[in-house]
């Protein structure tokens, strides 16, 4: 880049195009919310047939174009903002040189020489003539030494300051060129094919043009105010409060998984942040998938034996070895983001809320929080920690207990509004002989779900505070406990669903008011009593007692299912009283009369 080409350089304009991306990725967001929560809703309610589910589907592909729209409008505005800046600093540092060089009595010429006047050192007779010197750009230590050399030698005290100009002019032409010749093969990368079809490829390529613009965007990216390190959510909503709208979209373009992991910030930020990096994951899961060969026969007759018998194929055993784990793990990925996509595509199914996700992630045994209704604003809110076995992969499972909770809680709520929230937020046990006995799971998960507690009332967006519940099954109780104990636990009303015990012996323990601990022990669920040698709080009382135990001081709500898995099984009367505590009701849920004198498992 020459000289002419910087100084005429107007980062303005490129900060205008960006705006008018960023703009156009909001209007694409909006008509894909449009799609998603009233159009296609309003044609699955009062319309039938195959055309009307035809119909529902185009709808679908439409809406993912507008969300790929959104995501690559996105980066498109960050790289021309972080074009911008790039340039924008080098086109300063020019400035500034050429200003210093004029007051210094210096001329800079149109090729970036610099021209000096005459003069003579301090006692010199003789006045030197002036001249013109052409800078370089990054010398080396050698170079500069020799220049320094021949600064002190020059009779001419102009010499050395024109050439220190001449040489940060070259340093700043010498960066401008760089960034241009680093963002150039970024920005022509943004662009998508020219059908309307949004495949998977497409979203793994807007995954990679992420990487692109993230690096090269890296000075860009460090000048923005970063998140609080180890911030609490208070700290995160002030951090994102406070930033402008173009540091917003550079945040959701560039970082969306951190992002959406961030507790405190609003439902909806997360949930943008989160549908991208699902959209992208899915991507690749699939890519990858579709590249494993299919499994060969596992078993194959041993017909060259005198015995006849069935033996391991061979090339089973290598497909295995090289495939197994991973095909494995992916599936489980699939399925889970499988059924986050189809809580999505339920929305409005007999009246059923917009979905939030708030958290989403593919690590370990995975990660998903997802919400039916904007918790910012519900009156009542619960939060669902499920047990044992959980992962990303059964996710769904959870999910529909969740969806189930809602209808119960809200038609109950009267014209109050409810939010329910599975928060599958920590690695639960996958083994019931093997893990679930253990208490380190509950531990380690319960910090980050204090921390998601918090951060709905750093999140919320309404005048009042709401009325939220803590609810837990199997395990999932155990965290809960372990949460109050390691910490306070953010809720109004606890709900324990099959507990193994919450590593406390008195409802009083779960930082709620006396009265607003529900327990609940199905008919020929085995796990509380099996659980409580593990699980079970222990005080003077005595040891391993847990919420069924009277001792404990729970309501024990009346249950009509049977078994450990059935507690939010639709038209129970299970199901039933746990809907009427989360709307606030929990005065008329029913419960189980308790037998005077009675210590269970003493």
């Amino acid at each position: 880049m020459d000289l002419a080409t910087l100084k005429a350089f107007k980062p303005s304009e490129y900060e205008e195009a960006a705006d008018g991306y960023r703009t156009t990725g909001d209007m694409a967001s909006e008509a894909k919310d449009a799609i998603d929560n009233r159009i296609s809703v309003e044609l699955r309610n009062q319309l039938e047939g195959e055309a009307a589910k035809a119909a529902v589907e185009e709808l679908k592909s439409l809406s993912k174009n507008f969300h790929y729209t959104q995501t690559e409008c996105g980066l498109v505005s960050t790289a021309l903002n972080g074009f911008a800046f790039d340039i924008a600093v080098s086109k300063g540092k020019l400035e500034a040189a050429m200003e210093d060089a004029r007051a210094d009595g210096c001329t800079v010429n149109a090729n970036g020489s610099v021209s000096y006047p005459a003069g003579r050192k301090p006692g010199d007779e003789k006045t030197a003539d002036g001249g013109t010197v052409t800078g370089s750009a990054g010398g080396s230590p050698t170079s500069d030494a020799l220049e320094r050399q021949a600064v002190n030698i020059h009779p001419n005290p102009y010499y050395g300051r024109a050439m220190a100009y001449a040489n940060r002019i070259a340093d700043a032409l010498e960066e401008a060129t760089d960034a241009d010749t680093k963002w150039a093969p970024k920005l022509r990368a943004l662009k998508a094919d020219d059908d309307l079809t949004v495949s998977h490829r497409d979203w793994a390529d807007a995954q990679s043009d992420t990487g692109g613009v993230r690096e090269a965007g890296k000075a860009y990216l460090d000048s923005l105010p970063e998140p609080p390190k180890d911030g609490s959510p208070k700290d995160n909503a002030a951090w994102w409060k406070g930033l402008s709208a173009e540091e917003q979209s550079a945040q959701l373009a560039l970082n969306a998984a951190s992002v959406g992991a961030l507790d405190g910030l609003p439902s909806e930020t997360r949930d943008e942040a989160n549908r991208m990096v699902l959209a992208q994951t899915r991507a690749h899961v699939e890519l990858e998938l579709a590249k494993i060969p299919a499994e060969p026969t596992r078993y194959s007759p041993n017909t060259g034996s005198t015995y006849p018998a069935v033996i391991q194929n061979a090339s089973w055993t290598q497909w295995n070895e090289k495939y197994g784990e991973r095909l494995a793990q992916l599936t489980k990925s699939q399925n889970g983001m499988k059924s986050i996509q189809e809580r999505f595509d339920s929305t409005g199914t007999k009246g059923l809320p917009e979905a939030y996700l708030l958290g989403f992630s593919t690590d370990g045994n995975g990660r998903a929080i997802v919400a039916n209704g904007n918790p910012d604003t519900a009156d009542h809110q619960a939060v669902y920690v499920p047990g044992t076995t959980s992962n990303l992969g059964s996710v769904g499972g959870d999910i529909n207990r969740m969806v189930e909770l809602w209808r119960v809680a809200d038609g109950a709520s009267g014209n109050d509004s409810v939010s329910t929230i599975t928060w599958l937020g920590y690695d639960a046990p996958q083994s019931i002989v093997k893990d679930a006995a253990f208490s380190h799971y509950a531990d380690d998960g319960a910090p980050a779900y204090n921390r998601f507690l918090d951060g709905l009332d750093a999140s919320r967006t309404a005048d009042s505070d709401p009325h939220r519940t803590a609810v837990g099954h199997s395990y999932g109780t155990t965290l809960i406990g372990s949460a109050a104990r390691q910490d306070d636990l953010n809720v109004d009303d606890v709900i324990l669903a099959g507990s193994p015990g919450v590593q406390v012996s008195k409802a009083e323990q779960l930082d709620v008011s006396e009265g607003h601990v529900w327990n609940q022990e199905a008919d020929g669920d085995v796990v509380p009593d099996v659980g409580r040698f593990g699980h079970g709080g222990t005080d003077w009382d005595g040891a391993w007692i847990i919420p069924s135990d009277p001792l404990f001081g729970a309501n024990q709500m009346a249950t009509d299912t049977e078994g450990h898995s059935d507690y939010w099984k639709q038209g129970t009367e299970s199901l039933r009283n746990q809907g009427l505590v989360v709307a606030g009701r929990g005065d008329e849920a029913e419960l189980k009369p308790v037998p005077p004198a009675y210590t269970r498992g003493r």
